[in-house]
C-alpha cells in the first residue's frame, strides 16, 4: 500500500501544481473514518482506496480526482455526509463523491434489475463529469485484482458484470491496459479451463520460437533503418481472452489465427507512418482483409494506429501496427492522456457522442432492462465505416443496415427513413453496410418507424428508437379501445359516464392520468367492470351480472361455431388466451402455454426457439394440449417460399391457395433477384394437416422452387 508522502510525490511528479495540502487531508480522513474496518482478504478497508488512488496517478489525473478517489467509499460505509465532504474538500470533490455513492447505494438496495439501475446511475453521473467513469473503472479494477477472496458465487457475479459492462466502457474511451486487465481477470474466473489451454498453448509457443520475437524486432528494425526511418519497435503476443474471443468469433482453432503475436512500430509523425507501412509491404506479403488503416479513420474512442497482417521475417504471420509515439500515448491511456482539466475546466461526459447517444437510449427505454440490452449493443467495437453524401465519417457496428446508419446520423433521420440509396443505387433497408459505402437516406415527413425494423437493426440506438415509437402508438390504440369499453359497460347499465368520476379514482390505480386508466383497461390489466366498481362502490355484483346476461341476450347471435372459441385443455377457465405471433401454432402442433403479463397466456409450439427465454422461469410454464372440439374459426400458418421472378406468378401463387381452400392474409418479400422472390406468406389454415395439404400444392407447382413452413 502507498504510504501518504509516496502517493503526494507520485502526484507532483506529472502535476507540479497538485494542491498538496488536499491530498494529504483527504488521505489522513480516509485513514481515520475507515478505521478498523476490514476487506474480505483481511486488510485494513482504506488500503482498498489508497489503492484506488495510486491506479488514479497511472492516468496522470488531477489532485481533484485522487481526493475523490480516496474518499469515494467513505460516505457510502461510514458516517461521513455529502456536506461535509463538501465543506473539507469543496463542490467538485463532493459531486464526484455523491455521483459514486449512489451508484453503491442502488448496487445494495436493487435486487431484481440492481445492474441496469446500477449502469443508469453511472451513465448519469459520468455525463456531468466523466472522472466519475474513471474513478469508478480504477475502482473495479482493484476488486477485481483481489477478487479471488470472494466467495465463488460472488466472484461469478462480478466477473460477468466486468465483462459485460466495464471492460467495454474503458475501451470506449480508449484505456486499453485497463480493458485489457479488467478483460483478463474475468475471463480467468468465467472460463479457467479455456484460459489454462491458451495460456499453456502460449508458452509452449514461446519455448519453440524463444528466439523468433527478437529476430523479427531486429529484422524490422533493420528494414526502417535502411530505409532512413527512425523508430522504436516491440513485439507482444495477444491476451489470452483476446485470442478465446477471435476464436468464438471466427469459429477457429488456436492454430488458424494469424495474429497471435503483434509488432508495433512507433515513429516521430503521421508521413512516417505511411512511409513505413510502404517499407513492410513492399517487403513482405500481405495477408488479404488484414489491413485496417485507423488513423484515417479512427475509432469513435479516438484509437489510431495502422494495422496489417503479413507473413513476416523468418516467413512467420504476424499483425504489423504503425503508429506515432502520441497515437500510443493516446490508445493506452484514453481519455486521460489529453486532460483537459486547466484553471478549472471541467470534461463533461456530455462532450463525447457515445455517451450523448447512450443517453437518447436512457430517454426512450421502457425499463431498465431495455436500457441495458439497447447500450450493451452500442458499447460493442465499431467495425464498419460509412460516408454521407457530403462525406461526413459515420461508424458502426459490423452487419449494420441503412436504418442503422439513419439514425447514427440523427433521430428525426431515422424516425422518418422510407428508403436508401448506397453508392447511388436505391436498396432495401435491410441492407448490410460494406467499410466505404456512401449512404443517402431517403425522408418523407409521412413516415414513421416500423415494427419491422427492430428485426434487422443492429444499434442499440435505433432498437430503442423503434421500440419506443411502437409502445406509444400501441399505447394510443389501448387508450382508444379502453375508452370505448368503459362508455359501453358504464352505458350499458345506464350509468353516467365522465372524467370528473375518473379523476377521483386515479389513486385506485395508481394512475396518473384517466389515458392511464383507458390503457389498462385497453391492454387488459383492468376490466372496465374494476372501473365501474370503482365510481360506484356500492354497486351491486347481481345487478351487474343480470344486465351482462341482458346485454347478452340482445346481441347478434352468430353461428355457435364461429363463436365458440377454440379449447384448450389445461387452461384456468376465463383465462385470456392468444396464440403466440412468432411460431403460428396449429391445431395439431404440440404445444405449451407460457403466462404473460397483462395478455393472459400465450400459446406456442413446444419447438418455439423464443422458449429458451423462459428456460429458467418454469413457473411460467403450463402444460396444455388441443380440446377434442375443434372448430372452424381459421388460424394462421405462414410459409417461407421462393417464387420465380416472372409474369403471373403471384396469380398462381394465390390461385393455388385459394383452391386448396386456403386464403392469403399477409405477404411480405424478403428478398428479391432478378430470377426469383423470397417471400413469407400467411396463410389462413383450419389445422395444421390443412396447412401441410397447401405446402403439398405449392411443392407441385413450376413456379414455386422451395416451400416450408416458417416458424419466424
Amino acid at each position: 500500500m502507498l504510504r501518504q508522502y509516496e502517493l503526494v510525490d507520485l502526484v507532483k511528479s506529472y502535476d507540479p501544481n497538485a494542491d498538496e495540502d488536499a491530498l494529504n487531508k483527504a488521505y489522513v480522513f480516509a485513514m481515520k473514518k475507515h478505521g478498523a474496518q476490514l476487506r474480505t482478504s483481511g486488510d485494513p478497508y482504506y488500503s482498498h482506496p489508497v489503492e484506488v488512488a495510486g491506479i488514479l496517478t497511472k492516468f496522470k489525473l488531477d489532485s481533484t480526482s485522487i481526493v475523490a478517489g480516496l474518499l469515494h467509499d467513505t460516505v457510502e460505509d461510514t458516517d461521513t455526509s455529502i456536506d461535509e465532504i463538501k465543506k473539507l474538500f469543496g463542490d467538485q470533490v463532493a459531486q464526484i463523491v455523491d455521483g459514486l455513492t449512489k451508484l453503491a447505494m442502488i448496487e445494495q438496495k436493487s435486487a431484481n434489475n440492481k445492474q441496469a439501475e446500477n449502469f443508469r446511475k453511472l451513465l448519469l453521473a459520468m455525463s456531468e463529469d466523466i472522472r466519475v467513469l474513471l474513478i469508478k473503472l480504477a475502482d473495479r479494477l482493484h476488486n477485481m485484482r483481489t477478487l479471488h477472496f470472494c466467495a465463488a458465487d460472488k466472484r461469478s457475479r462480478i466477473a460477468k458484470e466486468t465483462l459485460d459492462i466495464y471492460a467495454p466502457l474503458a475501451e470506449r474511451i480508449g484505456m486499453q491496459a485497463v480493458k485489457t486487465e479488467l478483460e483478463e481477470i474475468a475471463f480467468r474466473e468465467l472460463h479457467k479451463d479455456a484460459y489454462d489451454s491458451i495460456k499453456a498453448r502460449l508458452s509452449f509457443l514461446r519455448e519453440q520460437g524463444s528466439n523468433l520475437v527478437p529476430q523479427i524486432i531486429s529484422q524490422l528494425e533493420k528494414d526502417m533503418a535502411e530505409n532512413g526511418i527512425k523508430a522504436d519497435i516491440s513485439g507482444r503476443e495477444k491476451s489470452p481472452y483476446s485470442i478465446w474471443r477471435k476464436m468464438q468469433q471466427k469459429n477457429a482453432s488456436f492454430e488458424q489465427l494469424s495474429d497471435i503475436m503483434a509488432f508495433r512500430i512507433i515513429v516521430d509523425d503521421v508521413a512516417a507512418c505511411y512511409q513505413a507501412l510502404g517499407v513492410v509491404h513492399s517487403k513482405y506479403h500481405m495477408v488479404p482483409r488484414r489491413f485496417k488503416d485507423y488513423i484515417s479513420t479512427p475509432k469513435p474512442n479516438g484509437y489510431k494506429s495502422i494495422h496489417t497482417g503479413i507473413i513476416g521475417p523468418e516467413n512467420t504471420r504476424v499483425e504489423i501496427q504503425i503508429r506515432t509515439h502520441e497515437m500510443h500515448e493516446v490508445n493506452e491511456k484514453g481519455v486521460a492522456a489529453h486532460w483537459a482539466y486547466k484553471q478549472g475546466e471541467r470534461v463533461v461526459g456530455k462532450n463525447f457522442r457515445w455517451i450523448r447517444e447512450l443517453l437518447e437510449i436512457l430517454e426512450q427505454a421502457s425499463n431498465p432492462e431495455e436500457f441495458l440490452e439497447n447500450t450493451k449493443l452500442e458499447m460493442y467495437n465499431d467495425q464498419v465505416f460509412c460516408f454521407t453524401p457530403k462525406g461526413d465519417l459515420i461508424g458502426l457496428p459490423i452487419n449494420s443496415t441503412p436504418v442503422d446508419f439513419a439514425y447514427a446520423v440523427h433521430s428525426s433521420v431515422g424516425d422518418t427513413c422510407v428508403g436508401a440509396k448506397i453508392n447511388g443505387e436505391i436498396r432495401p433497408l435491410r441492407t448490410m453496410l460494406q467499410n466505404g459505402d456512401q449512404v443517402e437516406i431517403l425522408t418523407s415527413k409521412a413516415q414513421h418507424p416500423s415494427p419491422e425494423w427492430d428485426r434487422f437493426v443492429i444499434t442499440g440506438k435505433a432498437k430503442a428508437a423503434i421500440r419506443r415509437y411502437v409502445r406509444a402508438h400501441k399505447r394510443d390504440q389501448f387508450i382508444t379501445l379502453g375508452q370505448q369499453l368503459l362508455e359501453r359497460t358504464f352505458k350499458g347499465e345506464s350509468l353516467d359516464f365522465n372524467e370528473k368520476a375518473m379523476v377521483n379514482i386515479l389513486p385506485n390505480f395508481e394512475a396518473e392520468s384517466i389515458d392511464d386508466i383507458y390503457a389498462k383497461v385497453g391492454e387488459g390489466l383492468v376490466t372496465a367492470w374494476d372501473v365501474l366498481k370503482a365510481v360506484y362502490p356500492g354497486y351491486k355484483q347481481s345487478k351487474i351480472g343480470k344486465v351482462v346476461k341482458s346485454f347478452i341476450s340482445k346481441s347478434p347471435r352468430k353461428d355457435k361455431s364461429k363463436s365458440e372459441p377454440l379449447k384448450i385443455k389445461g387452461l384456468v377457465p376465463g383465462m385470456a388466451v392468444h396464440f403466440a405471433g412468432c411460431c403460428h401454432p396449429l391445431p395439431g402442433d404440440r404445444i405449451v402455454g407460457i403466462v404473460t403479463t397483462g395478455k393472459g397466456v400465450a400459446v406456442h409450439t413446444i419447438d418455439c426457439k423464443l422458449l429458451e427465454k423462459f428456460a429458467s422461469e418454469p413457473e411460467r410454464w403450463l402444460d396444455i394440449s388441443w380440446g377434442d372440439a375443434i372448430d372452424d374459426a381459421p388460424h394462421v400458418g405462414r410459409l417461407k417460399l421462393m417464387l420465380a421472378n416472372e409474369p403471373g406468378s403471384l396469380g398462381d401463387l394465390s390461385n393455388l391457395v385459394a383452391r386448396n381452400n386456403g386464403n392469403i392474409c399477409n405477404l411480405n418479400i424478403v428478398n428479391r433477384t432478378v430470377s426469383y422472390f423470397e417471400l413469407l406468406v400467411d396463410v389462413e389454415v383450419k389445422d395444421l394437416k390443412h396447412l401441410t395439404d397447401i405446402i403439398a400444392a405449392l411443392k407441385a407447382s413450376k413456379v414455386v422452387s422451395y416451400v416450408s413452413r416458417s416458424m419466424q
